[in-house]
């Protein structure tokens, strides 16, 4: 595996690989690098010759210092992890790297951002937008591989490629989940012992609300006040929000139907997580 630190190498890496036919799948992370992101891994190897690993904590898509602070960062174990997945570059740029002296140029990406955590987290997705775009120039993959647990991220993605005429597929894969029903994410880390036994509540109560849905139209409101209900009083975590929306659109809806989509963030104490489901 061959570790790339500049923006130039990774370019002239890319280039060549592309004049040799090769196609190129990409994984952007931030690290902290879990069973999650190796399934992204697999998926891009399995379907590209060539496979390339991002690494970089982007301080842009942080509205909260102490939460970008707290972000844990594990490059060697992270290391370890590529090289067993079969990652050809990992692609470990600086901040200055990324964001040199002078840079000022950011990407605002409308509407889709409007609810959910582009409400919550001013800010959050031109921060994603603007990282995701430079990394796409400077690997120039053939696709790009995103986790669905972020599910309003790969929408934000997938318009910014579309609307900027990036010649990219973007792929969503399933989001990975513990045993228990918790959805893989790096912040999980962070959890102490009873939150995590507490934390996988949140699925438990997607998961019934889904088959619930399937048999009964339920209003948005009945569904809210249902996981409101269940988080609060089953465990020390607070809905941040919970919102229904159309699975293409994002946009907000007042009954389920098929091809809804329910968004959730909660918090047990200073770890905020999200999660999703389909119906």
């Amino acid at each position: 595996m061959r570790i790339i630190r500049s923006v130039s190498e990774i370019q002239e890496w890319s280039s060549a690989e592309r004049r040799a036919g090769k196609s190129i799948g990409f994984v952007p992370t931030m690290g902290a690098l879990h069973l999650g992101h190796a399934e992204l891994f697999r998926r891009s190897v399995a379907e590209n010759q060539r496979t390339v690993v991002s690494i970089f904590v982007n301080s842009l898509q942080f509205n909260n210092a102490s939460d970008l602070e707290a972000y844990p960062r594990q490059l060697e174990q992270d290391l370890l992890i590529a090289e067993r997945e079969n990652i050809d570059v990992l692609f470990v740029p600086n901040p200055e790297e990324m964001y040199p002296e002078g840079f000022s140029s950011i990407i605002s990406v409308g509407s889709i951002a409007k609810n959910m955590e582009g409400l919550h987290r001013p800010g959050h997705f031109d921060g994603v937008a603007t990282v995701v775009v430079k990394l796409l120039n400077a690997v120039a993959p053939t696709g790009s591989y995103f986790g669905e647990k972020d599910f309003q991220q790969v929408a934000v993605i997938r318009q910014v490629v579309r609307d900027l005429n990036i010649s990219c597929e973007i792929v969503s894969v399933p989001t990975v989940r513990d045993e228990y029903g918790l959805a893989l994410s790096s912040r999980n880390a962070r959890l102490t012992p009873d939150q995590l036994a507490q934390a996988p509540q949140i699925y438990v109560l997607l998961d019934e609300i889904t088959k619930m849905s399937r048999t009964t139209k339920m209003s948005s409101r009945t569904i809210q006040e249902h996981f409101t209900n269940g988080i609060e009083s089953s465990t020390a975590g607070t809905v941040e929000y919970i919102e229904i929306v159309d699975s293409l659109t994002l946009n907000p809806i007042a009954t389920t139907y098929e091809g809804t989509t329910i968004c959730v963030a909660v918090w047990f104490d200073d770890v905020r997580l999200i999660d999703n489901v389909s119906i």
